[in-house]
């Protein structure tokens, strides 16, 4: 009878892939055995089904499985095989992947809610979810590589555990109420003689706020319909419009939110992100001030599920941290750090080994706005044409993650935050020697922003002085390019490609602040095809945080200064003029992101000052009305003519709406305009739309609409902002390293 050796490479580790295959096997009268090893699964199979065994394989993998390969060859068995074993692992996991973090599943989920000896409890899992990267401290993955080491397994589990027919065999965090993790509240520097779930429902509902230790750190909690709660809250963590996030089961939230069925499918996925979709504005407007979405997930842990089920409503859940700094995940932390948010903590004994965010995301435009829980450490494929080399990069200043290639395959990693503040740039540091022990990395070449200044950069710098590696620097915007070009698996020798690139700032080849490119090129080059026309950053970064020096550095190079006095009347227009005329402090900048906060400001978007990141462009996205007037930009992308159509509207009294809409189309116009002059010249082959302002999903789409019959690139799992930068990088790095360039110069 035949025999085959067949390998199964993907994320197939730790997701119940050999318990799967040893029920396959019986079922279909296949004998021989199946293992891990460094390269994956591995195994050696005989019998007269084997064609509908190998198609079961892909066609009824475990939900967390992901096959990237099944290769089969010829096999001869010393002995013929009597039965199927799982037989034990060989070799270290270092070339094998971790399986993200996983949401409950709806057997567990049942569990808790079921009489069992699981009833109730709020660290319930089995193979096909729960905690992975999160509580996982090295390879190969095994409970005692695990925070879930302090937890001896009683005779009830270790019996789940070793049985290959049962769902938790081999579930390293399995456990329950007899050998498992403890909750516990704690409020006024004491734990109240009372069950945990149930007192904190109370509390919320009496508009507390309590601290909840999560997966990947702690999280602030409250009732998203209490305006009081919100408003403490918001006061507390001075934050005051930053949009919250909200968790609610799915019920909750087809009454919160317009969902889709793409929308459903993302909320359910097992990753369980934040995902934005329209709000129907049933709860405070201080839950997300000024913007038409909400970010919303579902429970996604079993403690999650139960405090749902006691409080019976939507809740805040907003990362638990000092503004600025990264998540807490220690109970101590907690009690020093949120001790002044918190009303009282709901918290437990099982370690976080590493810090994660949620992960937000959007369902349709497909898109990740910020790659953390439940989406790392998973990887992409490298598109063709790439060699194995290995090469760390390490990203950028704002949303930092860092990015390593093995083996064909590329690892971005999760949101570290801005690395402006000195603990995420520690956060950085330790996730450059956490994922390079724990993947035994060992790269040739650091990739890093052209930026002298960035803490990412400075790191790669000392790295590579360590180390002795080669550094290889990478223009920011190049970057974005290239990530996009990366997850669309374009080849390396690929033809050239338009970019539309636009985004807040970045340095630029010529020493200038860029941010509103068209770039012609590829992986290992580019040059810049066209950009906004530059205007003075009146300020220096204080531009960012202040949209009105925007718009009179805008209004003035557009010959319409009395509009800025008239809008402006009480900000200090002269002193600004001034040092814009000196060069003072007021470098030229392309930037489509000050662009957007020019036109915000016109529009009395928060034109003083804004609260976060992006409030004037989300705020003024979330204002836009169906429109079909774009906006005109002069020759070589100037605003200048837009701004003089944006003024007589304004005088004309046309609805903000209108305003916003005309101008969002116009930007999109200007730049589909000048990449379908590449393309019908024939200069490039398709059109890469990255940088930050494309989390924007109305633009993103008005340029698609403009560029009929041309292939477009989106970011659809890696994010289109600074987060994924490294992933752009470390291909940049790999393609000089192969000598391979077909950008035009």
């Amino acid at each position: 009878m035949a025999a085959l050796r067949i390998r199964v490479r993907g994320q197939v580790q730790g997701v119940g892939f050999r318990p799967f295959i040893w029920q396959l096997a019986r079922s279909h009268g296949i004998t021989g055995e199946v293992l891990n090893d460094p390269e994956g699964v591995l195994i050696h199979a005989t019998g007269p089904a084997l064609d509908a065994f190998l198609h079961d394989i892909r066609a009824k993998a475990p939900p967390l499985a992901r096959i990237d390969a099944v290769e089969t060859a010829p096999h001869s068995f010393a002995t013929p095989p009597d039965g199927f074993t799982i037989a034990p692992s060989q070799g270290s996991g270092a070339e094998t992947r971790v399986t993200p973090d996983a949401a409950t599943c709806p057997a567990c989920a049942a569990e808790i809610r079921d009489g069992g000896r699981r009833h109730g409890y709020a660290f319930t899992n089995c193979t096909h979810c729960g905690p992975r990267f999160t509580i996982l401290q090295g390879l190969p993955y095994d409970r005692a590589r695990t925070t879930m080491a302090p937890f001896p397994l009683c005779p009830d589990c270790r019996a789940e555990y070793e049985d290959p027919a049962d769902r938790r065999f081999h579930a390293q965090p399995v456990a329950c109420p007899a050998c498992g993790p403890r909750l516990w509240l704690e409020a006024d520097g004491r734990e109240p003689a009372t069950d945990p779930i149930p007192d904190a429902a109370a509390r919320l509902r009496a508009g507390q706020i309590i601290a909840v230790k999560g997966l990947g750190g702690f999280h602030l909690a409250c009732d998203a319909a209490n305006p009081a709660a919100l408003h403490t809250l918001r006061q507390r963590k001075r934050r005051p419009s930053k949009p919250f996030a909200i968790m609610a089961s799915l019920p909750m939230a087809e009454t919160l939110c317009h969902l889709t069925d793409a929308d459903r499918a993302l909320l359910s996925d097992p990753a369980a992100p934040v995902i934005l979709a329209p709000s129907r504005r049933t709860l405070p407007d201080a839950v997300a001030p000024g913007i038409d979405t909400l970010g919303i997930m579902l429970p996604y842990t079993p403690l999650h599920h139960l405090l749902l089920d006691a409080f019976d409503g939507p809740l805040v859940m907003t990362s638990g941290n000092l503004s600025g700094e990264p998540q807490v995940i220690g109970n101590h932390e907690a009690r020093e750090k949120l001790s002044p948010f918190a009303d009282a903590f709901l918290m437990h004994d099982r370690d976080i080994a590493r810090r994660l965010d949620d992960s937000v995301e959007r369902a349709a435009p497909p898109m990740v706005l910020r790659r953390a829980r439940g989406r790392v450490p998973g990887t992409l494929p490298l598109p063709p044409g790439f060699s194995d080399r290995q090469v760390l990069a390490t990203g950028g200043q704002m949303k930092g993650a860092i990015a390593l290639t093995k083996g064909g395959q590329v690892l971005l990693g999760h949101h570290l935050g801005d690395l402006d503040d000195a603990l995420c740039a520690a956060e950085f540091g330790k996730a450059v020697t956490d994922y390079r022990a724990l993947f035994d990395a060992r790269p040739v070449a650091i990739a890093h922003d052209l930026h002298p200044a960035y803490r990412a950069t400075i790191a790669a710098q000392d790295m590579a002085r360590r180390d002795g590696l080669a550094l290889c620097p990478v223009q920011h915007h190049h970057a974005h390019l290239a990530a996009c070009l990366a997850e669309n698996l374009w080849p390396l020798d690929g033809p050239p490609v338009a970019g539309i690139i636009l985004d807040g700032t970045g340095m630029g080849d010529d020493g200038t602040v860029w941010g509103g490119e068209l770039l012609l090129g590829s992986y290992a080059a580019f040059t810049r095809a066209a950009h906004l026309r530059p205007a003075p950053l009146a300020g220096g970064d204080r531009a960012a945080r202040e949209p009105w020096r925007n718009a009179l550095a805008r209004l003035d190079q557009a010959g319409l200064p009395h509009l800025a006095d008239r809008l402006f009347p009480d900000a200090p227009r002269a002193a600004i003029r001034s040092a814009i005329a000196a060069g003072m402090n007021a470098p030229p900048s392309s930037s489509a992101g000050r662009l957007y906060d020019a036109v915000a400001a016109c529009l009395t978007i928060c034109p003083m000052a804004q609260s976060y990141e992006g409030e004037a462009a989300m705020r003024l996205d979330a204002l836009s009305a169906p429109d079909e007037r774009p906006y005109p930009f002069g020759p070589a992308l100037d605003p200048a003519p837009m701004f003089a159509a944006l003024a007589a509207d304004l005088a004309a009294n046309v609805p903000p709406a209108r305003i916003a809409a005309r101008f969002q189309l116009g930007l999109a116009e200007a730049f589909a305009a000048e990449a379908r002059t590449l393309i019908h010249q024939g200069k490039a082959q398709a059109v890469a739309l990255s940088g930050g302002c494309f989390q924007n999903a109305t633009l993103q789409q008005a340029v698609i609409d403009r560029l009929p019959g041309i292939r477009v690139l989106t970011h659809r799992s890696t994010p289109a902002n600074d987060g994924g930068l490294a992933l752009g990088q470390a291909v940049v790095a790999l393609a000089r390293m192969t000598g391979t360039s077909n950008a035009t110069t």
